[in-house]
């Protein structure tokens, strides 16, 4: 731990500190039981007010598996959680961050978005209409390729993190990553053939490549579909030109022609496309 995290953690209240620590130890007594992953988001509690908690399994090019929910409203469930494991974490920052390789640390969601991503579609589906307006996200390399996602979310019900506590969140996240690891360890989530023990009943498709490559593909340009992608995940005009490396009059007019060629109007409906693509697809 460096000497600014361990400040971070001196100036923390007595009693949070006190908590944090007898939470933390409590949940390595139950590591290898299906209450260990509940215990940790209980003893990250006591550092920060979090209004929900989602824990999943993450591996490249397939759906990230759910391991624990805590806090999220019956009535997102099925709208949003279930759709976003169906096939709408191909948009999520996260996810795709992770995908193109992510380090393990701790972030905050506009340390990882895209410029125009608080005003995308995507946004305002999976996470607005959620409940949710922020996350806070732990990412943990678990071996070959395989990461632990822990994300903490705000909503509109609760105040934002503050500077401060976005600090102290990264200060324990040595202590976090090391409780997944061991998890991932006594609860074999990575088999002895250091492959990730998904259930059979899993899809692997769409994977994300996959997506990418095919949507649109009947009547769009490789060029054109690359704009779409990017449009998709939130980034802007300029944003889109710097990542493609071209001009930004030149992403404007692959955007018109796309949105021709799919017969549709605005960045709404081309969501709405590729999330019905997405669904298709999986049958």
């Amino acid at each position: 731990m460096s000497k600014a995290q361990d400040h971070t953690l001196i100036a923390m209240p007595w009693r949070a500190l006190h908590q944090w620590h007898a939470g933390l130890a409590h949940a390595f007594t139950r590591i290898d039981s299906a209450d260990a992953l509940r215990c940790l988001a209980q003893a990250l509690g006591h550092l920060v007010s979090v209004e929900s908690v989602m824990i999943s399994l993450e591996r490249k090019d397939q759906p990230p598996q759910s391991l624990y929910l805590q806090g999220i409203p019956e009535q997102y469930r099925e709208s949003v959680i279930e759709r976003y494991f169906a096939g709408g974490y191909l948009l999520d920052p996260f996810c795709l961050a992770v995908e193109q390789g992510l380090a393990e640390g701790f972030y905050h969601l506009e340390e990882i978005a895209p410029d125009d991503f608080f005003d995308s579609d995507y946004y305002k589906t999976y996470y607005l209409k959620g409940g949710c307006s922020e996350d806070s996200y732990f990412i943990v390399d678990v071996g070959n390729r395989s990461k632990v996602s822990l994300s903490l979310f705000q909503g509109f019900g609760g105040q934002a993190l503050s500077a401060g506590q976005l600090d102290l969140l990264r200060a324990v996240e040595p202590m976090v990553r090391q409780f997944i690891r061991q998890f991932a360890q006594c609860n074999r989530l990575i088999t002895q053939q250091d492959t990730v023990a998904v259930p059979a009943t899993v899809d692997l498709k769409p994977s994300i490549q996959h997506a990418f490559e095919h949507f649109g593909s009947e009547v769009l340009t490789e060029r054109e579909r690359e704009v779409a992608h990017m449009v998709l995940r939130g980034h802007s005009v300029k944003s889109t030109a710097n990542e493609l490396r071209i001009a930004a009059e030149t992403v404007r007019m692959h955007r018109k022609n796309l949105y021709l060629k799919l017969a549709i109007n605005s960045q709404s409906e081309l969501f709405a496309l590729f999330i019905e693509w997405l669904r298709q697809d999986r049958v």
